[in-house]
C-alpha cells in the first residue's frame, strides 16, 4: 500500500530538509578544507572538493593542540563526574527525603543556573590567587562542578521522582541509613540518568570558553576551546590547518553524542531524564 502524506506533512520535511542544509553546509566547508593543501585553499575554491587528499593540517593541528587536547580531558572527566554524582545525591534528597525549608533550599539552589559568568569573573580570580590555583586545571574543575550542580540537581530530582516512595520507605523500615539507600537502591538504577546528565555536562564543561580564557592564562595549561583560538596565525592564516583543529576539537563531544545521544533524546522526548 502506497503512503500519502499530507500537504502539511511535506511542507514540514521541505522545512526540515533546508533547516539540515543550512547547518551541514558550514560544517562540509569546515571538512574539505581540512583535506586541503594550503595552495588549495581560496574563496573562488571554497564549495570545490580537494584535488589532492592532504594530511598536514591534521598534523599540524594536532601537533599544537595536542597538549591542550589533553588538558580538556584533565578537566571536563572530573568536573563531570563529580558534579554529576552530587547532583545524584542532591536530587535524592530533594525528590525523597522531606525536610523543613526544601523547597526554599532547592529554589536557591536552581538560582545557580541564572548567575551570568561575568559577575562572578573579578572574585573568582581573587579567590584562586589567595589559595594558589589561579591558571590550573583544579580550578577550573572546582568552577564548573559548582555551576553544574544546579542543572544536575535538577535534572537527578527529576528523575527520582518516577521512583516508588514505597521504595524507600521500605529500606527505612529494614534500618537503611540515607547513604546506604543511595548507594544500594538508587545508585544502581540511576544509569540513564547519569548518562544524560554526563552527555549535558561534558558539552557544556568541554565547549566552555569564558573561564578557561580568564582562569588558566598560561597557553601549557588551557584547553584545547583557548587554544585552537590561539592557532590562528598573525601574518598568513593556515586555514587548512584552523579547520582541521576545529574537527579535531570537536571530535570528543561528537563520539559522546553518536554513543550516548539515544538515551539524551529518549530524556528529551519523555519530558525527563529517564533513558
Amino acid at each position: 500500500m502506497t503512503k500519502k502524506y499530507s500537504t502539511s506533512s511535506v511542507f514540514s520535511y521541505i522545512i526540515l530538509i533546508i533547516i539540515a542544509i543550512i547547518f551541514l553546509v558550514p560544517f562540509y566547508v569546515t571538512v574539505i578544507t581540512s583535506f586541503k593543501p594550503l595552495s588549495e585553499i581560496s574563496i573562488s575554491d571554497m564549495w570545490n572538493l580537494p584535488n589532492n587528499i592532504s594530511f598536514d593540517g591534521f598534523k599540524v593541528a594536532f601537533s599544537k593542540l595536542g597538549p591542550n587536547l589533553f588538558n580538556s580531558f584533565l578537566l571536563t572527566i572530573p568536573a563531570t563526574i563529580i558534579s554529576a554524582f552530587i547532583g545524584s545525591i542532591n536530587g535524592f534528597a530533594f525528590s525523597k527525603l522531606k525536610f523543613k525549608f526544601s523547597n526554599v533550599i532547592f529554589a536557591i539552589i536552581l538560582f545557580g543556573m541564572f548567575i551570568p559568568y561575568q559577575s562572578v569573573l573579578f572574585p573568582l580570580i581573587q579567590f584562586f590567587q589567595k589559595i594558589g590555583l589561579y591558571g590550573t586545571i583544579p580550578a577550573l574543575i572546582i568552577i564548573h562542578v559548582i555551576y553544574g550542580i544546579p542543572i544536575t540537581t535538577l535534572m537527578f530530582k527529576n528523575y527520582y521522582e518516577e521512583i516508588p516512595d514505597s521504595l524507600i520507605e521500605a529500606a527505612s523500615i529494614d534500618g537503611a541509613s540515607f547513604f546506604k539507600t543511595y548507594s544500594k537502591i538508587i545508585l544502581p538504577i540511576s544509569i540513564p540518568g547519569f548518562v544524560v546528565t554526563a552527555i549535558w555536562q561534558f558539552t557544556n564543561i568541554w565547549n566552555e570558553f569564558l573561564f578557561a580564557v580568564t582562569v588558566t592564562s598560561n597557553p601549557d595549561r588551557q584547553p584545547i576551546t583557548v587554544a585552537l583560538v590561539n592557532l590562528a596565525g598573525s601574518q598568513v592564516v593556515e586555514w587548512n590547518v584552523q579547520m582541521a583543529g576545529a574537527l579535531v576539537a570537536a571530535l570528543p563531544t561528537l563520539i559522546v553524542y553518536i554513543v550516548l545521544g539515544k538515551y539524551f533524546l529518549k530524556g528529551l522526548l519523555s519530558g525527563s531524564v529517564k533513558g
